[in-house]
């Protein structure tokens, strides 16, 4: 199942409700928040301490106005932190834009989305929550994560720049993340285990 497939199939809820979504359609601020996570989480474990390069101020373009065509993943991830789909499109001074657009256009993004959750997931488990996180990749029901306990074993500073890319507020992150991050990888692991780049790959 592609990666979209299964946020536009976690709008509906786990008991069949609508999810609050953009009107006229796009991506909601959670799904945005998810993947900004994943993404963040990413580029920061490839060794860099500044993730967002030379221009960290900048936000991501809301992939519901930045007009980005096609609307598969790699135009999601590239418009979302500006870099689009393509090199050489990306922020200038190389910044996480640029690195997502060059990646993207390799057609890495499957395998950047995994490398970002099994980061998240090590992170999880070294900060407290290994028994929450192990939940929500194995077969049962998915524990609850508190903001607060997000916020910590996540770290308020990936947080933050998560809420600087995506242009929302840190308390908006944190309430998406807590409220969908445990079904999110949930779906992303159906066998019970993090997935291997090659399965990750079929994720677009």
């Amino acid at each position: 199942m592609g990666l979209l497939d299964v946020l536009n199939g976690m709008q509906n809820g786990p008991r069949g409700q609508r999810q609050s979504s953009p009107a006229g359609g796009g991506t909601s601020p959670w799904m945005m928040a998810l993947l900004g996570l994943l993404a963040y989480k990413a580029m920061k474990g490839r060794g860099g301490q500044n993730p967002l390069g030379g221009d960290p101020g900048r936000p991501m373009r809301d992939p519901r106005t930045s007009g980005t065509p096609g609307g598969g993943l790699g135009d999601l991830l590239g418009g979302m932190f500006g870099g689009g789909a393509r090199a050489g499109t990306g922020m200038g001074g190389g910044g996480m834009g640029g690195m997502l657009g060059g990646l993207l256009a390799g057609g890495a993004a499957g395998g950047l989305l995994n490398s970002g959750l099994r980061n998240l997931v090590g992170d999880l488990e070294q900060n407290g929550q290994g028994e929450t996180a192990r939940s929500w990749i194995g077969a049962g029901e998915n524990q609850s994560i508190s903001q607060s306990e997000l916020a910590n074993a996540v770290g308020i500073n990936d947080i933050d720049a998560v809420a600087q890319q995506t242009g929302m507020p840190r308390e908006q992150v944190l309430s998406s993340l807590s409220e969908h991050l445990p079904e999110f990888v949930n779906q992303l692991t159906p066998d019970g285990r993090l997935p291997t780049d090659d399965e990750a790959a079929q994720w677009v």
